[in-house]
């Protein structure tokens, strides 16, 4: 009882501490944060900068410009999610699911990304610079370019 306790208060605690949330997507920020999932919602625009969505659902949201800085996205599913222009820089992104995602133009500078699904995704002008990024298929060309990105089983 006490670690389930413990988790929601992991996953609750940092966004109590968000701010610059417009008025049209707070009821879904408060949906994530009571129930670390939050499909098809609006997130666009919002600042979750330092949260902590461990294995947040977030198939098919709207984060476009969100601020995810520092974000600890460990087993979060952003599964046809749209990102696009959303600043994840020093992001931990560990087997996180961005199948048929919409990647343009994110800016993932100096992220962890390991283990992600990419398969699908739209990855036009992100920003990688000092990224670091293992099996996972996001690269700048060179050797393996043109090879298909490896679904999820």
């Amino acid at each position: 009882m006490k670690l389930k306790l413990f988790g929601a208060l992991a996953l609750a605690t940092p966004l109590f501490f968000i701010s610059a949330v417009n008025a049209g997507n707070s009821q879904d920020l408060q949906k994530l944060s009571s129930t670390g999932e939050c499909t098809g919602c609006n997130l666009s625009g919002v600042n979750l900068s330092g949260a902590h969505l461990i294995g947040a659902d977030l198939r098919g949201a709207n984060l476009q410009g969100a601020n995810l800085s520092g974000a600890n996205l460990e087993g979060a599913d952003f599964t046809n999610a749209n990102l696009k222009e959303a600043n994840l820089t020093q992001a931990l992104v560990t087997n996180v699911n961005f199948k048929k995602a919409n990647l343009n133009g994110v800016n993932f500078t100096r992220a962890q990304i390991v283990d992600s699904n990419v398969y699908g995704a739209s990855m036009n002008n992100m920003n990688i610079t000092d990224a670091e990024i293992y099996h996972t298929g996001i690269g700048v060309g060179g050797e393996g370019a043109g090879e298909v990105i490896p679904d999820w089983d």
